[in-house]
């Protein structure tokens, strides 16, 4: 009797070792499995400079999607340069119409994007007061039923270094997505993907942040109260940050700054609508060339400035925007042609959601900023000072950080509303 009393109890014993080691399982996180082991990156992929021809493209494009994602009265963020990796990521897998739409919506050709991508970030400028980091991954379902071209892996290897995972895709690598974007841009942009939905096969992300002292920092005394008046009348109490600088712009429409971080290899870029010309209307007015000349070529001048204390975000789902600015085909799944990317089966692979979300904060010391984009893949400078000018951003306006070696906005956005 006592011996079936402890057989008993040794076995209900097992039993329940075995169901908190089951439970243990079913809990813990699957790793999502590193493909850079098999796919090595060819070391000697030229750096080249890019034609002036095709230097212009990043601003053209950056005017273009900001006119197409302006919205009246909204604060507006976004960063052409995150877009652009994210895309050129994916017009790798790219072919016959489908790329030739997202080249003539990007404005460059995808063996020139390529080349100058690479090179764009082998050669930016980093310091302890200042940087631009980037960084690109691809994550893929490891359905078997989807094959994916290796050498579609090997090319963005190659280009943009970018991390490349195989992973079951459920829940929980919706959190590990999140996790890669958080990290890679410094905590702010704490999470992008809100779920991974059914015929989901592969997510193309480029992460994005920046932080940057200014060259000189504002004193107490230079931060005073004021109005910031909406297009709207209303007037909202913020506090303006004063100082001058000595690089002024202007055009038919509007007149601006360029303020620089320290190291002078970046910038802030302020353009301030003329009285009586809305932010919509010079929105409208902008045209890619000449912004990009204008950036290049400001003048010198005493401007008195004030800048708002702000910080804000902005998110937005790209692909009406893209489909419209000329690439609609990638979107349909009855005609998109990735078919260098991979092959699910008979179905056709096209692009359900460009995911674009973007932050900034811009004080007395500096500016910090972070930009992620996903595409979801499923299958069905000195003279003489003359003159003083004055720019105060108290009304809405539009502003950009800037590379100053090649004069490119890598944010751009309007402020509407300084306490969004």
């Amino acid at each position: 009797m006592r011996k079936n009393i402890a057989f008993r109890s040794f076995i209900s014993f097992m039993l329940l070792i075995l169901i908190v080691l089951n439970l243990l399982s079913c809990g813990k996180e699957v790793q999502p499995q590193d493909l850079m082991a098999e796919v090595t990156r060819n070391e000697n992929t030229e750096v080249t400079p890019v034609d002036y021809e095709n230097e212009e493209f990043v601003t053209d494009f950056a005017v273009r999607i900001l006119k197409a994602s302006y919205k009246k009265d909204e604060n507006t963020l976004i960063s052409p340069l995150s877009v652009i990796y994210a895309l050129a990521l994916t017009a790798n897998g790219a072919e016959n119409n489908t790329l030739a739409e997202m080249e003539k919506t990007l404005g460059i050709r995808r063996d020139d994007l390529n080349k100058y991508l690479y090179s764009y970030m082998k050669n930016l400028p980093q310091g302890d007061d200042y940087k631009l980091s980037l960084a690109n991954s691809i994550w893929f379902t490891d359905d078997e039923k989807f094959t994916v071209n290796q050498e579609f892996l090997q090319t963005n290897a190659d280009y943009y270094g970018g991390e490349i995972y195989k992973v079951p895709f459920r829940p929980e690598t919706c959190d590990e997505i999140n996790e890669w974007v958080k990290k890679k841009t410094d905590g702010m942009i704490p999470e992008i993907l809100d779920e991974i939905p059914e015929y989901a096969i592969m997510y193309l992300v480029n992460a994005l942040a920046f932080d940057a002292k200014w060259v000189e920092p504002y004193e107490k005394h230079q931060v005073r109260s004021g109005d910031f008046t909406k297009e709207d009348g209303t007037k909202q109490k913020v506090d303006f940050m004063y100082c001058m600088e000595n690089l002024y712009l202007e055009d038919d429409n509007a007149t601006g700054f360029i303020k620089y971080y320290k190291g002078k290899k970046y910038a802030f870029v302020a353009l301030l609508p003329n009285e009586g010309v809305t932010v919509s209307e010079y929105i409208d007015s902008l045209d890619g060339k000449a912004l990009h000349d204008l950036l290049a070529s400001p003048q010198r001048a005493a401007v008195e400035t004030a800048i708002p204390k702000f910080e804000t975000g902005f998110d937005i789902e790209l692909s009406e925007v893209l489909a419209d600015m000329g690439m609609p085909e990638a979107f349909d799944m009855k005609k998109a042609d990735f078919s260098g990317m991979g092959s699910y089966l008979n179905r056709v692979i096209y692009i359900s959601r460009v995911l674009h979300k973007t932050y900034i904060s811009v004080g007395e010391k500096g500016t910090r900023a972070g930009a992620v984009t996903v595409v979801e893949m499923k299958n069905d400078g000195a003279s003489i000072i003359v003159d003083q000018k004055v720019v105060h951003l108290d009304r809405p306006f539009v502003y950009m950080l800037i590379d100053c070696e090649n004069n490119q906005p890598f944010f751009i956005g309007t402020l509407d509303n300084v306490n969004n």
